[in-house]
């Protein structure tokens, strides 16, 4: 009986995981290097997604959605803080004023994507029915 992984019936060829993580990661970091808002956005929500299904695959994980969840949660947290730190505020008329820092700017991409996250999981969790293991 064959038992090298990629040669058998018994593993899978390719996983899809690798490659879509390695887009997040450069995506995220060309969006937030360069400020990029948009860019940084999607990529750190690619790369959150990306984490969580390769968690799935590998069977670490039962879901992927509680991982995606507490990462963008996890996004938020950093990216707020990086945020205040940096000299951002936020008035009670939600202006957000960023001081002319590049840093509290690419602080709140940070934590935007964290907030797309957040929001995204708990849909995309009740929308996308979890497929049976082969």
């Amino acid at each position: 009986m064959n038992e090298e992984p990629g040669l058998s019936d018994q593993y899978r060829k390719s996983s899809p995981w690798p490659m879509l993580i390695a887009l997040g990661i450069v995506f995220s970091e060309v969006g937030i290097v360069l400020a990029l808002f948009p860019v940084a956005v999607g990529g750190l929500v690619l790369l959150l997604g990306s984490i969580g299904g390769i968690l799935r695959e590998t069977e670490y994980v039962s879901s992927p959605w509680p991982v995606f969840f507490g990462l963008s949660v996890v996004l938020v947290a950093v990216g707020m803080s990086l945020f205040s730190f940096a000299g951002g505020t936020i008035s009670q008329s939600l202006t957000i004023s960023a001081a002319d820092s590049s840093i509290a700017l690419r602080g709140l991409s940070i934590a935007a994507a964290g907030l797309v996250g957040a929001v995204l999981a708990p849909i995309l969790r009740s929308r996308l029915r979890t497929q049976p293991s082969v």
